[in-house]
């Protein structure tokens, strides 16, 4: 039978501006639960990201229900845990954490959360040819997630070539082969010329991490752009793609549809997906509907 009273929380690096805490706690209150849910950021900390081990382990013996985990300790976290959702090992890649029975199970929520925001805020978007920027734990939730769309082709461009291989090759795995490519950063823009569509997930753009991912000459009109970063909402590429005529998507919706589902995980709890949209919406103090 659920409890009453959970307690929950974030690791990650640079966390400080996060709004799940608050996501979180103001569902539980209206459901008539307490929620107490703590940042646990790595920077204070002076620990490095290896250390995510240590910290769920803490975690557990401190009685926390469940852990959501962010950059860069989605995939590091994996070697940490008792097991994994189906979703998640696929994804390689873990965002929530449950603690049932003394064991730590690793579930991955990104994917739900992103598919259900790029339905809703772009559901007439092509989708034959995407960009992809980004083969880190957020980059393979929203491969996974555009591809069970119906994504024709997706290429993944990251900084590290090995990383993109290991993102395109298992998703090529999953999904088919030709269904992904790996790309390195000097053939952006011919990649994104021929593009229906490009897709970032990567920390670039969020408050800790301010600028563009890539220089704003590569946009053009024909391109929607859908964002992972949610703090703030309009970051400055989609603040540079709105301003050429792009449809753009802005993570506010991955953000809190993720954030329902483990809160669904964290408390056995029904949540209002959309009330909780309506909840960032207003802490991010920004319209926070896709654009």
């Amino acid at each position: 039978m659920p409890k009453d009273s959970y307690l929950a929380g974030l690791i990650g690096s640079g966390i400080g501006p996060s709004l799940s805490p608050a996501l979180h706690e103001r569902e539980a209150d209206r459901q008539g639960l307490r929620m107490l849910y703590r940042l646990i950021d790595i920077d204070p900390l002076g620990v490095p990201p290896e250390a995510v081990g240590d910290l769920v382990r803490a975690a557990r013996d401190l009685g926390f229900d469940g852990l959501n985990i962010t950059h860069p300790c989605k995939q590091l976290v994996l070697d940490h845990l008792d097991a994994l959702s189906p979703q998640a090992e696929a994804l390689g890649a873990v965002n929530t954490v449950v603690f049932e029975d003394g064991r730590a199970v690793g579930h991955n929520t990104d994917v739900t959360g992103f598919a259900a925001s790029f339905a809703r805020g772009l559901p007439d978007a092509p989708l034959d040819r995407v960009v992809q920027l980004g083969a880190g734990g957020a980059g393979a939730a929203v491969a996974h997630a555009l591809l069970t769309l119906g994504a024709g082709r997706i290429t993944v461009v990251d900084a590290l070539p090995d990383r993109a291989a290991a993102l395109a090759g298992a998703l090529n795995r999953a999904f088919g082969e030709g269904r992904a490519a790996a790309a390195s950063p000097d053939r952006q823009a011919r990649l994104l010329a021929r593009a229906d569509g490009l897709v970032h997930a990567t920390p670039t753009g969020m408050a800790a991490h301010p600028g563009l991912p890539l220089p704003a000459a590569l946009l053009h009109p024909g391109l929607w752009v859908a964002e992972v970063v949610y703090r703030p909402l309009e970051t400055e590429l989609l603040r540079t793609a709105r301003a050429l005529g792009c449809a753009t998507l802005d993570g506010g919706g991955m953000a809190a549809f993720q954030a329902a589902d483990a809160f669904r995980l964290f408390t056995g709890r029904e949540p209002d997906a959309p009330r909780m949209l309506a909840d960032l919406t207003e802490l991010a103090g920004a319209v926070g509907a896709p654009r």
